[in-house]
C-alpha cells in the first residue's frame, strides 16, 4: 500500500480528551470536523420533520438522497484524509476484479491526529447507520415501502464508508506492526553482527 501524500493537518495543543459538545477549541480542524455531521445531520432531520415542510415523498426523497450522497463523498474524500489520516477507494480492474485501495499517513503523523477529531470522525461514522436502522424498522412497521427504500439508499451509502475506513484502519494498523517487527528484527541483527565482531576483535588482540 502506498503511504498519502497529502500533508498533516495542523493539530491542536493539549490533547483533551474527547468531548461530545462541539467545540471549536478542541478540534485540531473544526470546519472539517463540522462538514463531517453536518450533511448526516441535515439529512436525519429532514426525513424526521419532513412531514412539516412538504406532503410531497418525491422532495423528501430527492432532498435526502442529495444530502447523504453530499456526506458520502464528503466524508470519503476530505473528512477521513484530514481528521483521521485515511483514505480508500475501490477500483475495477481489466478482469472486473473490484481491489479495494488504501492510504494512510505514516505512523508518525497519526500520532499527531486530534483526538477529537478522530472521536468525531468514528462516532458519526458508526452512529448514523444505527439510526437510520432503527427510521428503517419503523418504516417496515408501517408498512411504508417507499420510506424503507430511501432508508435502505441511506444505509448503503453509509455502510460503503464504514467498510472502506474499517479496513483502511486495519490495512495502517498492519502496515504499523510489520514496520515494528522489521525494526526489531533490524536492531536484533545489528546487535548480533556488532557483539560478534567486538568479540572477535577480542580473540585476535586487536
Amino acid at each position: 500500500m502506498a503511504q498519502a501524500q497529502f500533508q498533516v493537518p495542523q493539530v491542536s495543543e493539549g490533547g483533551a480528551p474527547p468531548n461530545p459538545h462541539f467545540q471549536a477549541a478542541n478540534y485540531g480542524n473544526p470546519i472539517t470536523a463540522l462538514f463531517c455531521v453536518i450533511f448526516k445531520g441535515s439529512a436525519i432531520a429532514f426525513y424526521i420533520f419532513c412531514g412539516w415542510i412538504t406532503s410531497s415523498f418525491i422532495i423528501h426523497f430527492v432532498v435526502v438522497t442529495i444530502l447523504m450522497a453530499l456526506d458520502f463523498w464528503t466524508v470519503k474524500n476530505v473528512s477521513g484524509r484530514i481528521l483521521v489520516g485515511l483514505r480508500w477507494w475501490n477500483e475495477i480492474d481489466e478482469q472486473g476484479i473490484s481491489i479495494w485501495r488504501f492510504e494512510s499517513l505514516d505512523q508518525q503523523s497519526m500520532s499527531r491526529i486530534n483526538q477529537n477529531d478522530s472521536w468525531l470522525f468514528w462516532t458519526s461514522l458508526y452512529v448514523t447507520p444505527a439510526i437510520w436502522t432503527v427510521f428503517g424498522i419503523v418504516s417496515l412497521l408501517k408498512f411504508s415501502f417507499d420510506y424503507l427504500l430511501l432508508v435502505c439508499i441511506s444505509l448503503t451509502l453509509c455502510s460503503a464508508n464504514i467498510i472502506g475506513f474499517t479496513k483502511c484502519r486495519k490495512d495502517a494498523k498492519k502496515q504499523v506492526e510489520n514496520f515494528a517487527r522489521h525494526a526489531v528484527a533490524e536492531g536484533m541483527r545489528e546487535a548480533m553482527t556488532g557483539g560478534l565482531a567486538k568479540g572477535l576483535q577480542k580473540t585476535l588482540g586487536l
